[in-house]
């Protein structure tokens, strides 16, 4: 006999091929698989096929397009070529060649998310706030960087995420400090040092998602233990721990100018969909633009996006998934 009650909620789902794509390579994967599993049992319970497929190289990336699904879920940025370990194969960009539908922005705006001082550039160049910045690299612009800056600074590594490479030393206070911080992200991180003014002010994470009456921001106002050093900083340890302060922002004012500032940064790296946008004030209460997250955490109950949804509109977790999925689907007509 037929489970007519089963049968009616097979029938119910959308009757597409979604996966969600994530690497095994920390240094590749910008959606963890606690993530990924999370994401997908909505998935499950929405189309009639869903999976999570696993891309370490270029050669997963084909298997995967020869697989012909009908939209993807993007938990990663790029993977390098198999033939050249140094070059980058941007998915976005691979996909868009070969038709493939996916959630998120294209090529362009995540080469910005991913090089932090470019993102600054950016948003300088569209005329928003951000603080004054340098690149740095074994201290071999440390004439110029004292220059245009005055202490405290705060350094963190150019193409690092989720906080990493961020600690009790980020913000530095003499010429001394800034030259340890910036030799230890170089032979650490392998990377070069952004070199921003240290904001002094409140810090703020906005959600953006678009709609069909255009760009959604909710602002979360993050407020951090003061470290040993007394200054609240969101390190990688405090942003793994989950154990931020999370509030609204109830003040006209703020909230006002601190989501007219996201949607204006998000729109100037060109990002598309959804993504998140991370703002610090100065000390006269001026919001600046700090770095974009195109690919946030979407862990429920943890991450800043996730949370901004559910505290300014009472998005749960579940709508929120689809409707990210939603915008894809609707750009590629499916």
């Amino acid at each position: 006999m037929v489970n007519t009650k089963s049968a009616c909620l097979k029938l119910s789902k959308i009757d597409l091929n979604v996966q969600i794509v994530r690497s095994n390579k920390r240094h590749l994967s910008s959606m963890s698989q606690v993530s990924a599993d999370a994401i997908l049992k909505v998935l499950k319970d929405n189309f009639v096929q869903a999976g999570i497929t696993t891309v370490d190289n270029l050669s997963d990336l084909q298997a995967l397009v020869d697989s012909k699904p009908d939209l993807l879920f993007l938990g990663m940025q790029y993977v390098h070529d198999d033939s050249d370990k140094k070059s980058k194969v941007w998915l976005s960009n691979y996909l868009d060649e070969r038709g493939i539908a996916y959630t998120g922005s294209s090529y362009g705006a995540h080469i910005l998310e991913l090089n932090k001082h470019k993102a600054k550039q950016a948003v300088a160049d569209a005329g928003l706030k951000t603080s004054p910045f340098v690149v740095m690299k074994d201290c071999d612009r440390m004439a110029d960087t004292l220059s245009q800056l005055t202490f405290p600074m705060f350094v963190k590594p150019t193409n690092k995420g989720g906080g990493a490479g961020i600690d009790v030393n980020s913000v530095v206070r003499n010429e001394k400090e800034l030259r340890l911080k910036v030799g230890l992200l170089t032979e650490n991180n392998w990377t070069k040092s952004l070199v921003e003014q240290y904001l002094t002010g409140r810090e703020f994470s906005v959600a953006i998602i678009d709609g069909d009456n255009g760009l959604t921001a909710m602002p979360i106002e993050l407020i951090a233990q003061p470290d040993e050093n007394g200054l609240s900083i969101l390190s990688r340890n405090v942003k793994a721990s989950n154990n931020e302060s999370v509030l609204a922002v109830s003040e006209p004012g703020v909230y006002e100018s601190v989501t007219s500032l996201a949607i204006k940064a998000f729109k100037a790296l060109g990002a598309r969909d959804y993504g998140r946008i991370d703002i610090r004030m100065d000390d006269k209460g001026a919001p600046h633009f700090l770095e974009a997250n195109l690919i946030p955490s979407l862990i429920e109950g943890y991450g800043s996006f996730p949370k901004a949804c559910l505290l300014n509109h009472d998005l749960d977790y579940e709508p929120m998934i689809l409707r990210i999925v939603d915008l894809a689907s609707q750009r590629a007509g499916l």
